[in-house]
């Protein structure tokens, strides 16, 4: 027992002192992580010692044309942020629906059930989504078919006729948006611009991530992307907008 624990002393004093010398000569070589290895294992007869080392990802800086590029990015940003959990908790109460109707039988009780947890999501949702603006609307449709894997149009159609009245009446004619909107990050370049959003705020701890359920690589999107960002389609909008308001301080 005795030569166990000299032996293990006697490794960690090494195993320090080889990671001093490395961190000093970091500025002459630097050694690349072994590919598909999740625990380095470091073994003495009799004894071993692992590291569990947590799975991250490492993205390429962003590519903006302008800083006034990168001020319509920060507040796109803002409203991917605000509009993000409220997908999340959609896609959990859906989940929990799906889930507890396939154990009930009788078609009185999943109607009562159905409209028990309407209820809920209409009282989690109503509020928010009146104050939402029409991108933070389009934003959340989006999200809500990254988060549950159907688009809100899918999701609705199913339930009964009082919910889908209230998601056409508080999102599709509020904002006159299409509940059939899909989130495709690899063609679309609001979509891509949300998704780059939200995995460095995933990393960043900004957000709790919630596993998306559609099948796209966002390491490949980006760097077919070179990471560049492109939000031309918000300087005009708000170009737009600016004229507009400049028209009506003239009347």
């Amino acid at each position: 027992m005795l030569n166990k624990k000299s032996e293990l002393k006697k490794f960690l004093y090494i195993y320090i002192v080889l990671i001093s010398i490395t961190t000093f000569s970091q500025e002459r070589e630097v050694d690349s992580l072994p590919k598909n290895i999740e625990d380095y294992v470091f073994v003495q007869p009799g004894d071993t010692l692992t590291i569990q080392l947590n799975e991250f990802s490492i993205y390429p800086k962003q590519k903006f044309s302008s800083k006034e590029d990168i001020a319509y990015y920060l507040w796109f940003r803002k409203k991917v942020i605000k509009v993000y959990p409220y997908a999340k908790l959609a896609s959990e109460r859906l989940d929990t629906l799906n889930n507890r109707l396939t154990k009930i039988k009788s078609k009185s009780k999943r109607s009562k059930y159905i409209k028990l947890i309407q209820g809920y999501l209409e009282g989690e949702f109503t509020d928010q989504i009146k104050k939402m603006t029409k991108t933070e609307g389009r934003i959340l449709i989006k999200l809500i078919h990254r988060q549950t894997g159907k688009t809100a149009y899918n999701n609705i159609k199913g339930l009964r006729s009082g919910w889908k009245a209230f998601w056409y009446n508080t999102t599709a004619n509020l904002f006159k948006l299409s509940l059939k909107e899909e989130y495709l990050p690899e063609s679309v370049n609001e979509d891509f611009l949300i998704e780059d959003i939200l995995q460095r705020a995933f990393q960043d701890g900004v957000l709790n991530r919630q596993v998306d359920k559609l099948n796209f690589d966002y390491p490949k999107i980006i760097a077919e992307r070179k990471a560049e960002i492109n939000v031309e389609k918000y300087k005009k909008m708000f170009s737009k907008q600016r004229k507009k308001n400049a028209k009506k301080r003239k009347n």
